[in-house]
């Protein structure tokens, strides 16, 4: 059973609003958490990131791992290192690249 540390939606249509939640791996996005640990809400002018870091830090000693946005919203504050993201397409030439069909 693998622990995820990730993001669950909620809000409208259009209008996203995130939990930061640790949850089994298995469940689906918007399934059941194990616990909430967070807000994100991207909507805004700044985006406003918060966490119980106490409880983050926790559980990432415990062995949970976090997807890749939280992980590089965890960066932003301090709770993990910061993994820089690479473009797929990186060091391929343009022409070599496929298009969409």
């Amino acid at each position: 059973m693998a622990i995820k540390i990730r993001l669950k939606r909620f809000g409208r249509k259009k209008q996203p609003v995130y939990r930061v939640v640790i949850a089994n791996s298995s469940e689906a996005r918007n399934g059941q958490s194990i616990e909430v640990v967070g807000s994100y809400d991207p909507t805004r002018q700044e985006a406003q990131f918060e966490v119980k870091r106490e409880r983050i830090d926790y559980w990432l000693s415990v062995g949970a791992q976090p997807t890749e946005t939280v992980q590089r919203l965890l960066g932003k504050i301090g709770a993990v290192p910061v993994v820089e993201r690479k473009s797929s397409s990186l060091g391929v030439a343009r022409k070599d690249r496929k298009k969409a069909e």
